[in-house]
């Protein structure tokens, strides 16, 4: 069978925050193989819950890097194990989690650039890491943050260089506060990485460059000039800053043909491609191929509102990122803390692991929840910026204590969709008859959450066909994207193909408009993020 008769396969990866999970598609983008590895269960040696450490200041969370090597290992040999031909992978790339930071030591790349097929990658990799790595969750930076805005002029400032104010999670706080509180550690460190420059340097055999999308969720790259600014890195760090990052690349690149590693231990070709790896968001962007109109709605560990723009026009309440296709020049992005874990956490609390259980308890209820609302964060929320807490309200106010189980769990969804609509507006987005949302994420397989933004947003809610992880699907699509464009190969699944789920009520306005205003008093009740 020669190269041109053969089929053609793609492989992506996702290292999400609780799992990595990888994705076999073909030419025309079915789903073939998939895997996945879950951290806290299949790798409790490191002691996660939820994926993450949580460390002894306030607000740190971090995760070791060294987790998500293993990790890899697992998943590679499942897809082993799966009958994975990957002789056939003619390209790969990925997405990871946004706003984590990776710190390699002096000679990681050399270890990069020598390992041996005989033996698993996080065995040779022990010791290439200097420190845990401040993931997306960590909000132990606000002095940080408002230290960068005010080095680079002010908030406004910020957000026009860089797409967004200042935020705890973002890389480039995170670093000024390793470089101010861990010195020795920001000398030990060769380079920096996002966790998916990182995840990309796992399959390059040396240090992957940091796509121009993800980062652009850092505070110190200029979104117009794709340069990082010399204000920013100086208020962040010392003159070896901007080395250590690297320069960064557009995301719809080939960085080079895969590790003689993977060549020589699973069998892929010697010039199986690598494309850029990129964040989760962007990529979930990527995965969904939005049509003009539709609006991302990504339910995973965090709930995130993507939408593709023409320009970088920044927003108050919200991030503008470099986009990741070449058809989507920049995207906005909304991402609320409180996702799926919070959902799950009140789940459990009300009536067990059950979504089953759960979603029977949502039927027991009425559209508008007569009256009684919630808002529940069980972690410091994005968007706004406030502290953990909850509040909850009657029919004719603010309530003490929270009401029946049946009223609580219909609170919490619709709170949180509530939310979503209103922040998403206040961005600038405007939804009509021909607007439509395209669900994504772990959650997206909930029809009653998705009747519920239905309502909320007055707008017929639809998924994917392919695959219910857009990020994950994303990775794979990009590399099929990137490499047919090289090629000049015409792919016979580039056209996206969803399915309605849910369709709303016609008397919306009735019910949520009213709603609307009360969450905004309530949401006005926390304490605020310094």
């Amino acid at each position: 069978m020669t190269d041109e008769t053969r089929k053609k396969t793609f492989l992506g990866f996702d290292f999400s925050t609780q799992r990595l999970k990888a994705l076999v598609i073909g030419e025309d983008y079915e789903v073939l193989h998939e895997a996945n590895v879950e951290f806290d269960v299949d790798l409790p040696e490191f002691r996660t819950a939820g994926g993450v450490l949580r460390g002894q200041q306030r607000g740190e969370v971090v995760a070791p890097p060294l987790l998500w090597v293993k990790a890899l290992d697992m998943v590679m040999d499942m897809l082993v194990v799966a009958g994975v031909d990957f002789s056939t992978i003619e390209a790969l790339s990925g997405a990871a989690q946004q706003h984590g930071s990776v710190w390699w030591s002096k000679d990681s790349e050399a270890k990069l650039n020598s390992l041996s097929p005989d033996d698993f990658l996080h065995t040779q990799l022990a010791t290439a890491f200097v420190t845990d790595s401040p993931v997306w969750m960590d909000s132990s930076t606000s002095a940080d943050c408002r230290a960068l805005e005010e080095a680079v002029g002010g908030p406004e400032e910020l957000a026009r260089i860089t797409g967004s104010t200042a935020y705890e999670r973002f890389t480039g706080p995170q670093i000024r506060k390793m470089y101010r509180s861990r010195e020795r550690v920001y000398h030990a460190t060769s380079r920096i990485s996002l966790v998916s420059s990182f995840a990309c340097s796992l399959f390059l055999g040396r240090i992957a460059p940091i796509d121009y999308s993800d980062g652009s969720g850092m505070n110190l790259l200029d979104i117009h000039n794709m340069k990082w600014n010399e204000k920013a890195l100086k208020a962040c760090g010392d003159d070896s800053l901007e080395s250590k990052l690297g320069a960064p690349v557009p995301t719809a690149s080939v960085l080079g043909p895969v590790s003689p590693y993977y060549v020589q231990r699973y069998g892929f070709k010697s010039d199986c491609k690598v494309v850029a790896f990129t964040g989760d968001n962007n990529s979930a962007l990527a995965g969904l191929r939005l049509r003009a109109g539709w609006v991302g709605l990504s339910l995973g560990t965090s709930d995130t509102v993507l939408v593709g723009l023409e320009g970088p026009a920044a927003a108050a309440a919200g991030h503008v990122l470099v986009g990741p296709t070449p058809g989507a020049p920049y995207m906005a992005l909304l991402c609320f803390a409180n996702g799926s874990l919070t959902r799950q956490n009140h789940r459990d609390r009300l009536v067990g692991p059950s979504w089953e259980a759960f979603n029977e308890l949502l039927k027991t209820t009425v559209r508008g929840n007569m009256g009684h609302m919630g808002i529940y964060l069980d972690v410091a929320e994005i968007v706004p910026r406030v502290r953990a807490g909850c509040v909850w309200a009657e029919p004719g106010g603010r309530s003490a204590r929270p009401p029946a189980a049946s009223y609580e769990a219909r609170a919490l969804l619709e709170g949180q969709a509530l939310a979503r609509r209103l922040h998403a507006e206040d961005m600038g987005v405007i939804l009509d008859s021909s607007s439509r949302l395209v669900a994504t994420g772990g959650a997206s397989v909930n029809k009653e959450l998705l009747q519920i933004f239905a309502d909320v947003f007055n707008t017929p809610v639809y998924v994917q066909n392919e695959h219910a992880n857009a990020a994950l699907l994303g990775a794979a699509i990009r590399a099929a994207d990137v490499w047919s464009a090289e090629a000049g190969v015409k792919l016979s699944g580039a056209d996206p193909s969803v399915s309605p789920v849910a369709t709303p009520y016609p008397d919306h306005d009735q019910i949520y408009k009213p709603m609307m205003p009360r969450y905004r008093q309530m949401i006005a009740t926390f304490s605020k993020l310094e």
